[in-house]
């Protein structure tokens, strides 16, 4: 069986008037992420972590922010058009290991919703996605609150021919 991991980060800037969308859920907040698409920092870690493992570019090069297709575009669409190609490879997932740094709203309340999400787009098990939440403790542009950051890591595999 081969295996691969893929590493994945995102980072976007917080806006007024803007949704703050994490993990396709659309969290009560004052400002949201700032981007060509939701700026859904969780999904784009994880749709860059999934397109690494399988040496397949990443979401810059999928989904280019110069691309009026993509303007506002919800990210779970981004993130089924990863699941297809990986699907294309062979590829299944093993595991999702994510972390979002934000100082503020809290996000614990939706990190059930947000894993039935993505579970449902990927076709895999809630339990096969962590999604960790932590803050900067006051430092740098998350800490003052400027902006957000998402990590994700993923194994995956497929069955040698």
């Amino acid at each position: 069986m081969e295996q691969r991991i893929g590493f994945g980060y995102d980072v976007h800037q917080l806006a007024k008037e803007r949704k703050l969308i994490l993990g396709g859920v659309d969290i009560p907040s004052e400002v949201g992420l700032l981007g060509h698409s939701d700026a859904d920092v969780l999904l784009h870690a994880v749709c860059d972590a999934l397109l690494g493992a399988a040496a397949l570019g990443d979401i810059g090069k999928h989904f280019p922010d110069t691309d009026e297709r993509y303007k506002g575009i919800n990210s779970l669409t981004l993130l089924e058009h990863v699941y297809h190609l990986l699907q294309e490879k062979k590829y299944s997932i093993g595991n999702i290991d994510s972390t979002i740094v934000l100082e503020k709203p809290k996000i614990s309340p939706y990190v059930d919703e947000m894993k039935k999400k993505i579970s449902s787009v990927l076709k895999i098990k809630i339990d096969q996605i962590s999604i960790k939440a932590t803050t900067s403790e006051k430092l740098g542009f998350i800490g003052s609150g400027e902006g957000a950051v998402a990590y994700a890591v993923t194994l995956i595999f497929r069955e040698n021919k």
